[in-house]
């Protein structure tokens, strides 16, 4: 990135694949990413890469860096407090991190302010690290309304075919009293939100595969889980790697 301009679109890129190796370290490789952030080892660092890829590594040694760095010692928490915990703590330290790197960027390469609202807008549409690994992200009702769309491509373990959250309803009965006729509408407005992968945190994907895990009811894509259909047919409880990686913690 030395002496060359950088477009919004260009930052936007690399914000996106530094968040896609973090998310895959704290979701489907989070077995092997607790195992590297030994607290027996010095200050470690989660780092995102330009490959949509992840490290955990030492801190780099030049005072001050190059680039912002991820916040230090994320090893020394792992055994002082409950896996899910640690996790969510790292995922917004690293939330901080890509958002400051983005910035970071944008003033170096002379972003103004119409420029540095438009990255943020375009950050601002996917859901945080942290709301991907607490499963907020899950809980947000979006405005978009393709849910319908992906009752056909996206099944259950059990190889039943539905939409990750649209599920047929009755009608609602006419003689209901208006706050217990409010207080469904609201939950159906609540179950209408579009589904998002809780390994990658996006929701694009109508025409793939989908599985959901029977413990944490978070539905993935099948190629973020490496899960095809076909073995999907096999499955009789599908669990995900974070719920997998808990059973085996405990």
């Amino acid at each position: 990135m030395e002496g060359r301009s950088r477009t919004v679109e260009q930052i936007f890129d690399d914000f996106k694949s530094r968040r896609t190796g973090i998310i895959k370290a704290l979701t489907v490789d989070v077995e092997d990413f607790y195992r590297q952030c030994d607290p027996e080892k010095e200050n470690l660092c989660l780092y995102g890469l330009l490959n949509e890829n992840w490290e955990v590594n030492l801190p780099v040694e030049e005072v001050p860096p190059e680039i912002p760095e991820p916040v230090l010692g994320i090893n020394f928490a792992r055994d002082g407090m409950q896996e899910k915990d640690w996790l969510a703590l790292v995922a917004v330290h690293s939330d901080t991190w890509l958002l400051s790197l983005a910035f970071y960027f944008g003033a170096r390469f002379g972003f103004d302010k119409a420029d540095r609202k438009r990255l943020f807008n375009l950050i601002n549409e996917l859901p945080t690290v942290f709301e991907v690994v607490t499963g907020a992200a899950k809980k947000q009702v979006k405005e978009k309304s393709s849910v319908s769309n992906n009752s056909g491509s996206k099944s259950k373990s059990s190889s039943k075919a539905r939409a990750p959250e649209a599920q047929s309803r009755q009608p609602k009965a006419a003689l209901l009293p208006k706050d217990e006729e409010e207080e469904l509408e609201e939950q159906d407005d609540d179950e209408q939100g579009e589904a998002t992968c809780g390994a990658c945190g996006d929701s694009n994907g109508a025409d793939e595969f989908w599985i959901c895990c029977d413990i944490c009811e978070k539905w993935f894509h099948g190629k973020c889980v490496k899960i095809t259909p076909a073995r999907a047919e096999h499955i009789k409880q599908y669990k995900c790697p974070s719920c997998s990686s808990n059973k085996r913690a405990r």
